[in-house]
Parts: C-alpha cells; sequence; structure tokens
C-alpha cells in the first residue's frame, strides 16, 4: 500500500468568527483534492460540465449546484471537465463543527439539522427546488452588514437544506467510514457495521449477520432498510466498492487484486458492478483520480 496525505487546505476561518464567506468570479477550477477540518457549503453556477470530485463519487455536474460536506477526512474538489471556460460564479461558506453544540443540535427544533450535518458526512448535494429556495439568501449573505442577522440568515439556509426531500448522499462505504462507524446508538446496527466493516473482503451471508444479532432473515432485512434505507446486499456491495475506490486511490495493487481483496469473486463481476454503480470502470475510477490528486 501507498501511503499517501492529501491536501490540507488551511481556511482563513478564525476561532473566534461563526463562520466565513469567499465569493468568486473565475474562469477554471485550479484548487487540487482537499481536506479540512470546517464544514463546508458550496455554491456553483455557470459551470456545467465541469467534474465534482467528493469521496469515491466523481460526477459531472448541472449548470448549479449546491454541495454540503461536514466531514474532516472526506476529501472533495471542483474541476474542469467538459465545462467551457466561462465567468463561474462560486459562493463558499465554511463554518466550525462546533458552531451549533450537540446541546443545541439535541433539541426537538434542532432535529433536522442534526441529521442534515450527519448526512453530510458523506456529502450531499442538494435538488434544484431547494436550491432555488435558498439560492436568494445565498447572493445576499455576503452583502449584509449586521454579522448577528448574517447568521441568522445561514441557520435559515441550513434549515431549509434540512427539509430537502431531493437531497442525495454522495460518497460511499469505506470512503467516508468515519461517518457512520459509531453514530448510532443502535446497539445492533452498531455490531452490524463492525462486522461488515471487518470482514467485507470475505463471504458474508445475510443469515449468518441475521443470526449474530438474533433476528429472523425477514425481520433483519427490514431492519437494515430502516437504518440505511438499502437492502442488505447494496448495503454490503457499496461497502466493498467504497474500500475498492479507497485502494485504487491509494495503493499500487492491481484492479484484479484489489477487486478479490475487497470480496468479489473475479474480476469481470467487479468490473461490471463497479461500472454500474459509479458510471465508469475501475481504471477509469483510479486514472481520473490520479489526475487531480496532490500529495503533501
Amino acid at each position: 500500500m501507498i501511503n499517501t496525505e492529501l491536501f490540507k487546505e488551511v481556511s482563513p476561518l478564525s476561532a473566534k468568527d461563526c463562520f466565513i464567506l469567499i465569493e468568486r468570479q473565475k474562469s477554471n477550477f485550479n484548487f487540487p483534492i482537499h481536506i479540512h477540518p470546517e464544514y463546508e457549503l458550496n455554491y456553483i453556477e455557470n459551470a456545467k460540465g465541469a467534474q465534482r470530485i467528493v469521496g469515491d463519487s466523481i460526477e459531472e455536474i448541472e449548470e448549479e449546484e449546491l454541495v454540503l460536506v461536514t466531514n474532516p477526512q472526506l476529501e472533495h474538489a471542483w474541476r474542469d471537465y467538459n465545462n467551457k471556460p466561462q465567468n463561474i460564479h462560486e459562493i463558499t461558506i465554511q463554518f466550525h463543527s462546533d458552531l451549533l453544540s450537540d446541546q443545541i443540535l439535541n433539541r426537538n427544533q434542532m432535529i433536522s439539522i442534526r441529521e442534515l450535518f450527519h448526512r453530510a458526512r458523506k456529502g450531499i448535494v442538494f435538488s434544484r427546488e431547494t436550491i432555488a429556495k435558498v439560492r436568494p439568501l445565498l447572493k445576499t449573505l455576503s452583502c449584509e452588514n449586521d454579522s448577528f442577522y448574517s447568521l441568522i440568515k445561514l441557520l435559515v439556509i441550513l434549515h431549509e437544506l434540512s427539509l430537502d426531500k431531493g437531497m442525495r448522499e454522495l460518497s460511499t462505504g469505506q470512503f467516508a467510514i468515519n461517518s457512520v462507524s459509531k453514530e448510532h446508538t443502535n446497539e445492533k446496527l452498531n455490531k452490524v457495521l463492525d462486522y461488515v466493516h471487518f470482514h467485507f473482503s470475505e463471504v458474508i451471508r445475510l443469515a449468518d449477520v441475521a443470526k449474530m444479532v438474533n433476528m429472523s432473515e425477514a425481520s433483519f432485512c427490514r431492519f437494515i432498510k430502516q437504518h440505511t434505507s438499502k437492502s442488505f446486499i447494496d448495503f454490503l456491495t457499496d461497502i466493498r466498492l467504497g474500500a475498492a475506490s479507497r485502494a485504487l486511490v491509494d495503493s499500487s495493487l492491481s484492479i484484479a487484486e484489489i477487486g478479490y481483496d475487497c470480496g468479489f469473486n473475479n474480476l469481470s463481476n467487479f468490473n461490471r458492478i463497479f461500472k454500474k454503480k459509479k458510471g465508469v470502470t475501475p481504471k477509469e475510477f483510479r486514472d481520473n483520480y490520479r489526475k487531480n490528486k496532490t500529495i503533501i
């Protein structure tokens, strides 16, 4: 395995500030894949065809988009791809992870924002409808002279985002493992997560995992669906694909070795499932990612 370290962005956000807003007009993207401890909300317009990288998610973006990342270890970036050089408008808001303390987030009125922050540990892209709702707030936030009211406006934005029924998580499985492993209070779910994360390279049978938590197969399937919004097979596949994506980026192992090490029984099966889920082959994923990775 190759030992790599990502470019760590040093945010201009000071310890005494609640948040910082940076607004840019530019013709292209040139910032490398990076990580930082601050939560980040990023709005981009006039960039149709550019490519967004969040963890193991690599997608071509539309004319405008809005993404929230709350995981200090989740690498992300935007890069030129099929977009034309033009007047790209970008608004980046960074705020401390403790802007809203656990005591506040645990209040009934804050449940939706608490869940938003949890889901955004995998990175979240928001729906067009929600972007349309918050766009005026985002574009006037930098003009707000009163810092107190600017904070209130940010909280309103976060509240509107938390109500988005069409938000979509971006990164999967092992790439954002810190976002799922120990944040659940459900003891059975933690047991399943630990088992899958430590044994995904092996043959895992649904019946065996259900038995491990003293549940029938039918009850276990409903349990997993309730907590992950996925079937057990899809959940396991995403964990394996996340681990494979991580290895494709961070190791020099062959694609066949990575497939076998991550629980796929043959190379053709690995290639087929990987392309179905991510839209590119493992080789294309590795090549695309390494073009943009900066090692320090």
